[in-house]
């Protein structure tokens, strides 16, 4: 009785190992594959409970989310043979799990390091065609979009899609960075020195423009002013002939007055005019006559 209760576990147990080898669960974040020998047999396993057989089916999951990968400096030569350490991250996924098992033999790290020989000679033939200042003053996005274009035909054949690739930081070596410097500073100077002398150059041109229209306008106020003193004076040349012609004596005195007023009693004036002359008859009659 011992013996046949003891078969029946042994034969449970050997039932659920063999139910637990039949079978295997894919995630909503995993690809897999199904091979014999090497030979892929699927590949387009939805989320779930899939089954295979035992010992002879060989299942291989792989993630499907964006992979990021980072890479130590390398040293790159701009156009000018200067050198340059470059240090960049790449981000992909497997989009053609067939080709990317192929490819790389399903293995991550074999996908990194060709992909990072790839980026490798995107950014070199980036690097190459220009300057080291092009280089430094650029902006990335340029950058990327030029190493994106050269690399996605490669990454095409891993069977992996490139999602994005940045370069983190652009250092010379120290033995050649002060020179550099030295040479760029020197260029930024001539460009502000160039800068500047436009500057004066166009300030002059507007304080001559100015200086133009306030002569044309100060004319412009000169001649209107003496047309105007020219009308005042020709209206007081009238006023003064209509009083005139109606009382002479009055005219005459009233003259006089004014320019007593004018001549006489001013500090530090002196006149040299005989007392009996007829500039002063007024003083002498001071009662006029009508």
């Amino acid at each position: 009785m011992q013996n046949k209760v003891l078969y029946i576990l042994l034969g449970l147990v050997a039932a659920i190992l063999l139910i637990r080898a039949s079978v295997f669960t894919v995630t909503e974040g995993k690809l897999a594959i199904k091979s014999v020998g090497g030979e892929i047999v699927d590949s387009d396993f939805a989320p779930g409970l899939h089954f295979r057989i035992p010992l002879v089916h060989e299942v291989a999951l792989f993630d499907k989310r964006i992979i990021t990968q980072l890479y130590p400096a390398e040293r790159f030569l701009t156009r000018e043979q200067e050198q340059l350490n470059v240090d960049f991250y790449v981000k992909w996924r497997i989009n053609n799990l067939r080709r990317f098992y192929e490819a790389t033999g399903g293995t991550e790290e074999v996908a990194n390091a060709r992909l990072g020989e790839t980026i490798k000679d995107s950014i070199k033939s980036v690097v190459t065609q220009r300057s080291l200042q092009q280089v430094i003053t650029a902006d990335r996005t340029e950058f990327t979009d030029a190493m994106m274009k050269n690399a996605r035909p490669a990454a095409e054949q891993l069977g992996v899609q490139l999602v994005d690739v940045r370069i983190t930081k652009i250092d010379l070596p120290q033995q050649v960075r002060d020179s550099v410097f030295d040479r760029m500073r020197a260029s930024f100077k001539a460009q502000a020195a160039k800068l500047r002398a436009e500057g004066v150059e166009t300030s002059e041109r507007t304080r001559a423009e100015a200086n133009k229209q306030q002569t044309e306008i100060l004319a412009d106020a000169a001649r209107q002013a003496a047309q105007i003193r020219g009308q005042g004076d020709a209206s007081a040349s009238e006023v003064y002939a209509k009083s005139y012609s109606k009382n002479p004596e009055f005219y005459s005195f009233y003259r006089s007055m004014q320019s007593y007023r004018e001549s006489i009693g001013t500090q530090g004036d002196m006149l040299v005019i005989a007392p009996d002359s007829a500039y002063f008859k007024y003083f002498k009659q001071p009662q006029v006559q009508r």
